[in-house]
């Protein structure tokens, strides 16, 4: 059967699945933290990745409580990282109520060779490593005084650059709370933060359907 892969947002998620059981019959499903798997009567199975998992799975809920995990308003921080650029905030379910966005100039690469070549890479991964520093000043300052009330962290951007910032000492307990998924996002500017909800909210589905 082909696979298709989507991303439902929790308040369409209901339908969504609504609509699964009318195209293909009863469905039943297995829940895990991880993993709520709906399968139809005629083949068809969804496979929903949990966001901001692990879910406490209830038997008695539909779809193992699903929808209502989805649906739940929660404190997550955010952290983007790329080369050069970094943001960093503080959502109480879509509002962003607490934010830094900054940038580092960071030289391209060159076609040089020889000497040259090795004294600008040095430079380069100078500067580099300066914007690292400081998108971790960032995170310290914007998230890091919130980590007691945080029901999640979400980190986006180059994950290279996401690690050498989460490796700074000072944002080992933000680690811990480093839930999936990673956002593929472009360059962190302050539009770009505001919409990371809609990625870590949503609920991404594997749908295999029997062909027609």
């Amino acid at each position: 059967m082909p696979t298709k892969r989507l991303s439902i947002p929790p308040e369409r998620l209901e339908r969504w699945l609504a609509g699964f059981a009318d195209r293909h019959g009863p469905a039943g499903h297995e829940a895990t933290p991880d993993v709520v798997t709906v399968s139809a009567a005629d083949g068809a199975c969804a496979r929903c990745t949990v966001p901001l998992a692990p879910l406490a799975v209830d038997e008695h809920a539909p779809y193992g409580g699903l929808i209502e995990h989805a649906r739940r308003d929660r404190r997550v921080g955010v952290v983007l990282v790329r080369r050069g650029g970094y943001a960093a905030g503080i959502f109480e379910g879509r509002e962003l109520v607490s934010s830094k966005v900054g940038s580092r100039h960071v030289q391209g690469r060159t076609a040089a060779g020889g000497r040259s070549q090795q004294r600008f890479a040095r430079r380069r991964d100078k500067q580099a490593r300066e914007a690292f520093d400081a998108a971790a000043d960032v995170a310290a300052r914007i998230v890091l005084p919130h980590v007691s009330s945080l029901d999640a962290v979400v980190c986006g951007g180059d994950r290279a650059a996401v690690n050498h910032v989460l490796a700074d000492a000072r944002l080992s307990e933000l680690r811990d709370l480093v839930v999936a998924p990673f956002l593929p996002v472009p360059d962190p500017r302050l539009a770009v933060l505001r919409e990371a909800p809609d990625t870590f909210r949503a609920v991404r589905i594997e749908l295999s359907e029997p062909d027609t």
